[in-house]
């Protein structure tokens, strides 16, 4: 049997760390962190789970701040949640997570989150996260269609564009 290896030239990927950073300026809100002893695992670092709590806590100050979504009338359930963990959280770093609106669609929107840490003076993003959400009525247990009123608070906010 001949096996026969084909080379490709492969593209050079940017940086994803770079990428990021130059996203920072694009999120209209950042809320701070608290960690707890609990957070963190034996070896040291939070725990590879608890960055989805991170991203609930600043979500719901995210929606209760930013956009002022009314619980009473519609809920949301998250449909999908993806994180990318690029440098590891320690017990005296002082985090923040950025949130942002990135997409808005009929019943279903996406929120996009930025974990930082300050080293030096500077914000070093620690990991990358995402959200699918879906406006959704408890009662009738389906998913709807995205009240107006909070649609155009999260417009209004995030700047979209209606498009």
């Amino acid at each position: 049997m001949i096996l026969k290896t084909f080379w490709r030239n492969k593209t050079t990927k940017q940086d994803k760390t770079a990428d990021i950073v130059n996203q920072i300026d694009s999120f209209k809100y950042k809320t701070t962190i608290e960690t707890r002893f609990a957070d963190f695992d034996m070896m040291g670092h939070v725990n590879n789970a608890t960055y989805f709590t991170f991203m609930e806590i600043a979500r719901a100050k995210y929606w209760k701040q930013a956009v002022q979504w009314d619980w009473k009338k519609t809920g949301v359930v998250i449909a999908h949640a993806s994180l990318e963990y690029i440098i590891p959280v320690f017990p005296d770093d002082k985090i923040s997570m950025y949130v942002r609106t990135s997409r808005i669609g009929k019943s279903s929107f996406d929120l996009e989150y930025l974990l930082v840490k300050t080293q030096n003076g500077e914000e070093v993003v620690c990991s990358k996260g995402k959200t699918v959400c879906v406006a959704f009525d408890y009662r009738a247990k389906t998913s709807v269609v995205i009240p107006d009123e909070e649609k155009n608070k999260m417009m209004i906010f995030e700047q979209l564009d209606s498009n």
